[in-house]
This record gives C-alpha cells, sequence and structure tokens, in this order.
C-alpha cells in the first residue's frame, strides 16, 4: 500500500479506480440473446471505460474480468471468455500502445491457457515503457489468493533467514501484493445492482469509496462514470480520523 494515497482525499478525482464488472449475462437474457453476446457487449463497455479515464486523467484502472471462482462456471462459458480474452488482446493491444497506455495483469497465471499467456507477456512488454494511464486486467484472480500468496512469500524470506518475523508490518505485506508499487484503489465501482466485493483487492479496498451502480456492465458510459466521481468527489475521507484531524492536516 502506497501510504501516501491517504494524501489524496482532497483531490476530487480519484487517482485509481477499481471497476467490478458486473452484468453481462443479464444484460443478454433480457435481450434473448445467449450469454456470449453480453460478454462482448461489455469488452466495449470496458473500452469506453478505458477511454474515458484516460481522457480525465486518471492514473491507474483496475478490472476484474475474471475471477479465481469464475473458473466454476459451465466449461462452454469459460472457453468462450479464454477465446474472447484472446481476441480482444489480439485486437486492441496495438491501440492501446499508440494510446500511451500500459497494460498489466494480475491473477493466477499458471491455472490460464498457454495461448493467453503468450499474449498477455506480449502485451506488456509492448505497453512497459509508456506513461500515461496504467490498465490493470485482474484475470484469475481472488483477493483471497492475493493475501495468501503474499504471506508465503514472506515465509519463504523468514525460513531462508532473509527477513525477520519482527520486521513483517502492513507496508512489508502489502509491497508483497499484486498491487504493491501501485497506490491503493480510491474509488470501486460496481455495476449490476449487487452490493459485495466478491473477492477482489480485499486488501487494497479497506479506504477505497463505493460505488453501486444499478445499470449493467454493457450499458456502462461516460455518464455513469461522471456520476461514479461525482460520488466520490463529495465523500469526506477520513482513514479513521475526526473532521477536526482531517482539517488541521
Amino acid at each position: 500500500m502506497n501510504s501516501g494515497s491517504r494524501d489524496a482525499n482532497k483531490d476530487p478525482l480519484p487517482r485509481h479506480v477499481a471497476i467490478i464488472m458486473d452484468g453481462n449475462g443479464r444484460w443478454a437474457r433480457r435481450r434473448g440473446l445467449p450469454r456470449q453476446a453480453g460478454h462482448r457487449a461489455g469488452v466495449k463497455a470496458t473500452r469506453r471505460a478505458v477511454e474515458a479515464c484516460a481522457r480525465r486523467g486518471i492514473s491507474v484502472l483496475t478490472v476484474f474480468a475474471f475471477s479465481s471462482e469464475n473458473w466454476g462456471r459451465p466449461r462452454k462459458e469459460v472457453g468462450a471468455l479464454m477465446t474472447l480474452m484472446i481476441e480482444a488482446l489480439d485486437r486492441q493491444v496495438g491501440e492501446l500502445a499508440d494510446k500511451n497506455v500500459r497494460l498489466r495483469f494480475i491473477g493466477e497465471r499458471n491455472s490460464l491457457p498457454d495461448a493467453i499467456l503468450e499474449r498477455m507477456n506480449a502485451a506488456e512488454s509492448k505497453t512497459r515503457e509508456n506513461t500515461g494511464l496504467t490498465l490493470v486486467v485482474a484475470l484469475a484472480y481472488g483477493g483471497r489468493w492475493d493475501i495468501v500468496n503474499a504471506v508465503r512469500s514472506l515465509a519463504d524470506d523468514v525460513a531462508a533467514g532473509r527477513l525477520e518475523p519482527s520486521q513483517i508490518d502492513e507496508e512489508t505485506l502489502s509491497a508483497r501484493l499484486s498491487l504493491g508499487d501501485l497506490p491503493d484503489p480510491d474509488l470501486l465501482i460496481r455495476t449490476g445492482g449487487e452490493s459485495r466485493i466478491s473477492n477482489f483487492l480485499l486488501w487494497h479496498l479497506a479506504y477505497s469509496e463505493c460505488y453501486f451502480s444499478e445499470g449493467l456492465w454493457p450499458d456502462f458510459n461516460d455518464a455513469e462514470l461522471e456520476r461514479a466521481i461525482a460520488f466520490f468527489a463529495e465523500r469526506e475521507r477520513r482513514f479513521g480520523k475526526t473532521p477536526e484531524q482531517q482539517g488541521s492536516a
């Protein structure tokens, strides 16, 4: 966790936005379409969100594309989602690179097909030097997995004598998480009418402002993003302090 992010509460624009993109299946069902059509519409909404965040000068956008729990969905749907991910990477990485977007992936890579891993690695390499929006795609990701992975890394260092248990604190653990080099999300957006975080960035969302939208993800647009940012701008972010302390900071 970048502790400097706790001084960003006076900025009406969030530096880091995280999105749980929910509602593709329901969007398709309401139109009498297969779920795959909803996922394809969701890819278009993701592109709109990336472009909108980049225009507004938001530094980091993290999107929840596929959770570790999503492997439990029907095999046909999972296969279609993997194919869609490959298609999206093939089509859009060049455009992201041209627009100065840096692309990163977080999640359990060992669980992903080789075809996707190859494209992920190539996309990260191609955009590594870009200095605009950082787009983080959480793929085969789970917040609990992330924390366990970080703890295991620290335990390995303790066992090898590289680290003393007494040296482990919040900052040490945070640095081993998938987003350890980025500020925590200031704003979480979830579409689809649900009000839970679904094992997404469990550690990082401790002080995030949460905006829950009734709209389905394929319908997400500039206007809804603007409403979420306006909601964020109205929040008084105290991080456990009193209003008087915040005023004297």
